[in-house]
């Protein structure tokens, strides 16, 4: 690549032919666009090389000095180049030997029922007592770990998504493009139900009023940021004193919808349900693109183990008796 406005160009065309063949591929774009940003300002001329491919995968936002995060930006940029190659043939294409291979998955904090009351116990407790920022934040933490709901899902909820009349949630357009329909359990209304009587109180209500809303000052009826409900759950985290049993470093709150995959499959189980046909049922209420996503999300906490080694040694039971 001689200038940017080539690899730019060359960047949005492999994008276009990937997404007509149905990617969505938006952590690749976002990739590719800061990647045409770092060779323009490098001023770099020719071909691209593994060196230069390598230097900016170095230059990750959180400056982590990770061999496994610079791992992963090198990955997105693999397949580009390889496409690069039938237009500019001098173009190198990295491989694992540059970082490494990338990590594998990393297990997530799996919550106990326990922990997850004592999460909620300690956001009703915040200040100020009674008041609407306490009821936002527990009904926040509630509802993703009820309806395992990404935070950035919860936080785009505007009023009109939640229908507590039919108790079903609107989920709009996203991490894939897609917009989904979630009946909720009628205790989890109840408490959505509370948290909206007490926000009307303070906030007027109008079509774009988020369903979360900031409780401080100028903030007061403005959409929670994503910054602050990270804060606020690291504050209480911190203050429970929680074991971390993932590989992450702490319990994050992602992990609450982690622990509701796995919770539903501990359920399931108990009640005897095939699993393998409700699989789908579960992929679509979390909104993942392929059930393969899903399956990803489930670990092996001890409960769940127990369960499945029960069924199996009934298996194996039942074999043995039909040998005899």
């Amino acid at each position: 690549m001689s200038t940017l406005i080539d690899l730019r160009a060359k960047a949005d065309d492999y994008l276009a032919e990937r997404h007509r063949l149905g990617s969505e591929l938006r952590n690749m774009a976002l990739a590719l666009a800061s990647f045409a940003s770092y060779v323009e300002h490098i001023g770099h001329q020719g071909p691209l090389t593994t060196d230069v491919m390598a230097d900016w995968a170095r230059q990750d936002k959180a400056q982590s000095h990770s061999l496994g995060t610079w791992a992963r930006r090198l990955k997105a940029l693999r397949p580009f180049t390889r496409w690069l190659r039938q237009f500019e043939a001098s173009t190198e294409v990295p491989d694992a030997s540059v970082f490494g291979p990338v990590p594998g998955r990393v297990a997530p904090h799996i919550y106990c029922e326990a922990e997850m009351v004592a999460l909620l116990a300690a956001a009703r407790g915040l200040n100020p007592h009674g008041g609407l920022r306490p009821a936002t934040f527990e009904t926040l933490f509630g509802l993703i770990a009820a309806a395992g709901l990404r935070v950035s899902e919860a936080l785009s909820l505007l009023d009109t998504d939640v229908d507590l009349s039919d108790g079903t949630l609107m989920v709009r357009q996203t991490k894939f493009a897609k917009s989904r329909l979630l009946p909720l359990h009628l205790s989890t209304v109840k408490v959505l139900v509370r948290y909206r009587q007490l926000r009307s109180r303070q906030v007027q209500t109008t079509a774009d009023t988020p369903f979360f809303v900031g409780t401080r000052g100028h903030r007061l009826g403005q959409p929670l940021g994503n910054r602050q409900v990270h804060r606020v759950f690291n504050e209480l985290r911190d203050q429970l004193g929680w074991v971390d049993r993932g590989a992450h470093g702490n319990p994050r709150i992602h992990d609450l919808r982690h622990s509701f995959a796995v919770r539903r499959l501990i359920l399931w189980h108990e009640q005897g349900i095939d699993v393998d046909q409700a699989m789908l049922t579960l992929s679509t209420y979390l909104g993942h693109a392929k059930i393969s996503n899903t399956y990803w999300y489930l670990t092996g906490v001890p409960e769940l183990m127990a369960l499945a080694g029960s069924k199996f040694e009934r298996f194996v039971d039942a074999a043995e008796a039909d040998d005899e």
